[in-house]
């Protein structure tokens, strides 16, 4: 009787802590999407929570960040609802003009966020999006595309200029060749859409190790932030593109989210 109740408390006390699995089968994507939420503790305790959508990086999925952070952790901790969604190794987070199956943009801002609205207690005066690498030029990508539904946007080693990745990565399979359609590349790069955010006041962050292969443009990124006076923080700091980086960098990514809290 005691080992079963042992057993039952260890199972019940898994059950509580365990990150929902939804899995989403959409025409807009080649194979099914499975996206990690974490709930805090205080959960339902209270009637609604800030949301942090984090995307993962280039050959990763939606197991990258909790393997990264433990983000059960940084939910109780920070009282943050975190979605971890699938990027489909490759996906770069937009809609392809290659592949008419590769439509992640309009996937993200017609189904999976939509949804998760609906499914938990989502304060929308607070809801945050960040990444890294891959997802890092996601995050600030789908925020630059429709700032009116985040709160604000981090990336962390972000790809902000896609033609970094010439030759890498996937990017020749979802846009085709740069060389051919230079103007294409630019269309869906961070680098060349920041612009767009001229006049909005709402936080970024973003920051790159100083022996990243993404550094030079990440500082290059900062300088036209500035020029357009954009809320923007950067973070230049030691590290490279790994794992232990981006441990670093999403702790400060939380702490100042936190700080923008309404």
């Amino acid at each position: 009787m005691k080992l079963f109740l042992i057993s039952f408390l260890l199972l019940f006390g898994l059950s509580v802590s365990a990150q929902d699995q939804l899995i989403y089968q959409s025409k807009n994507l080649p194979k099914a999407d499975t996206t990690w939420v974490f709930k805090p503790k205080k959960y339902k305790k209270l009637e609604k929570l800030p949301v942090m959508f984090l995307l993962h990086g280039y050959s990763g999925n939606y197991k990258q960040w909790n393997g990264i952070m433990d983000a059960q952790k940084y939910a109780d901790e920070y009282g943050f609802i975190i979605v971890c969604p699938d990027g489909l190794f490759s996906s770069w987070y937009l809609n392809s003009p290659a592949k008419a199956d590769w439509q992640y943009e309009i996937f993200f801002f017609d189904e999976l966020y939509p949804d998760i609205k609906h499914k938990y207690k989502v304060d929308d005066q607070n809801i945050f999006i960040s990444g890294l690498s891959m997802g890092g030029h996601g995050a600030l990508y789908l925020f630059i595309k429709k700032p009116e539904l985040f709160s604000g946007a981090g990336s962390t080693s972000g790809g902000v200029k896609l033609s970094d990745g010439f030759g890498k990565f996937g990017l020749g399979d979802l846009l085709g060749n740069p060389l051919a359609d230079n103007e294409l590349w630019k269309k869906f790069s961070v680098y060349d859409n920041i612009d767009k955010l001229k006049g909005n006041t709402k936080p970024i962050i973003f920051d790159c190790g100083a022996s990243d292969f993404f550094y030079v443009s990440n500082n290059q990124l900062k300088q036209k932030c500035d020029e357009l006076k954009l809320n923007a923080t950067y973070i230049s700091q030691p590290g490279s593109h790994n794992k232990t980086y981006w441990a670093k960098s999403i702790k400060q990514q939380f702490e100042f989210f936190k700080n923008q809290l309404k």
